[in-house]
């Protein structure tokens, strides 16, 4: 058995040996991390359920059911450039404490207004759109934190672990939104935030992130600097992009609650099986991706592997109409984007210094964004305009169309054979 060898941390000021692979949960702050990130996912998966629910059942509009991604996604078009400046001068601890507590406000207000009746259309849009700046500011913070918790060559490994933690409360958290649903809208509001509070108490308890020294530069001229940055790298450029435009066209979780109730003919509790179960197949994705080595060879045709694969499960889901076999295409979906995922985060976060990983991880959480919110309102425009099944098999179609074209426009990320040597 060989020995424990020493390596330095990722600022290189520090020596951390070599565990075993389960190694990352022997780092404390990671725990903590992780714990974070699990609340405040988990909490988003269980209020995503109630607004999606409450909505539909208000206006009976699969437009209105898009119009709350594209609701969310507007402050990240937005406000995402500062975000992720602030993010690279300030401390991402609090940073992501005061985007989460912004959280809880509106939450909080859901709650009221779900128990003395006063939500309506427009108010709930309202606060979805607090929501998302909250969000907007939440996630270049709370991403660029992870790398200075473990040594590098934890990284793949950390990030499969916190993967398959916060996939494992998606599971949950779906499934308890559609029970708590049961006992009205405001009981699930009410725990969300308590549960995002207690997030934000774990994130306060993290180890002060290094923080490099301010430079004269101004905001605008930090933001460019981070466009260049990536400019020049095609790699995480491909990366990030391949993400978005296959998640744009092919996700279809804003229009479960219709293919739950129209097509599979079950309540709440059906729709919660249903947005957990993409959750199911990551955790399987990240239990084995944490257990096992980096990969040697072939990461850039694994990465199209698995967007394609997702795709295609898509497209089943499209022609399916058994709850079983629906929550089975999910299933493989939430796999292969893990394994995307996975693959994604570690290219991006091994290629880029500290000091720009706020900016950079702003810029990753845009394209996500688009891939989500805005893909919500895609999905619910062309089901307005073709109909609801149709709309998700022709987005999986379009999703296996992306990765071929992918291959074309970078095919540098393609040939990429190992996550430190792309």
């Amino acid at each position: 058995m060989k020995s424990d060898v020493d390596h330095p941390s990722p600022e290189g000021n520090e020596v951390h040996p070599i565990h075993p692979p389960h190694a990352p949960l022997k780092h404390p702050a990671l725990v903590r991390y992780i714990l974070a990130r699990v609340l405040f996912g988990g909490s988003n998966q269980i209020k995503d359920v109630a607004i999606g629910w409450q909505v539909y059942a208000l206006t009976g509009s699969a437009l209105d059911l898009g119009l709350v991604g594209l609701i969310q996604f507007l402050p990240r078009l937005l406000l995402t450039a500062i975000a992720g400046d602030m993010a690279d001068r300030h401390d991402r601890r609090h940073l992501a404490a005061g985007a989460q507590t912004l959280q809880c406000l509106g939450l909080l207000w859901l709650a009221l207004g779900s128990a003395f009746d006063f939500l309506d259309r427009g108010l709930i849009f309202g606060i979805v759109f607090l929501l998302g700046i909250s969000q907007t500011f939440q996630g270049p913070a709370s991403t660029a934190l992870l790398p200075s918790l473990v040594p590098t060559v934890l990284l793949p490994r950390a990030l499969a672990t916190n993967g398959a933690a916060v996939q494992t409360a998606t599971i949950l958290g779906p499934a308890l939104g559609g029970f708590l649903y049961l006992l009205g809208p405001a009981w699930v509001y009410g725990l969300t935030a308590l549960l995002i509070g207690v997030s934000t108490l774990c994130f306060l308890g993290l180890p002060p992130p290094p923080r490099p020294e301010p430079g004269p530069e101004s905001g605008f001229e930090r933001f460019v600097a981070g466009l260049r940055f990536l400019r020049a790298r095609p790699v995480i450029v491909g990366t990030i992009s391949l993400d978005m435009f296959a998640v744009l066209f092919g996700g279809a979780t804003a229009l479960l609650p219709m293919v739950a109730h129209e097509v599979l003919h079950t309540g709440p509790w059906g729709l919660g099986l249903l947005r957990s179960a993409p959750a199911v197949g990551a955790v399987v994705m990240s239990v084995w991706l944490a257990s096992r080595p980096p990969f040697e060879q072939g990461v850039g045709r694994v990465l199209y592997a698995a967007v394609a694969s997702f795709g295609l499960s898509m497209i089943a889901f499209g022609f399916s109409t058994s709850l079983p076999l629906s929550i089975a295409c999910l299933a493989l979906s939430g796999a292969s984007d893990m394994l995307a995922l996975v693959i994604r985060q570690s290219l991006v976060q091994l290629q880029t210094p500290d000091d720009m990983r706020g900016r950079v991880s702003a810029v990753s959480t845009i394209f996500i964004g688009a891939s989500n919110q805005l893909g919500e309102f895609e999905s619910g425009l062309a089901a307005a305009w073709l109909g609801l099944m149709p709309a998700i098999t022709l987005g999986g179609l379009a999703t296996v169309g992306i990765v071929l074209l992918w291959t074309r426009l970078f095919p540098a990320l393609f040939r990429v054979e190992r996550l430190d040597a792309a």
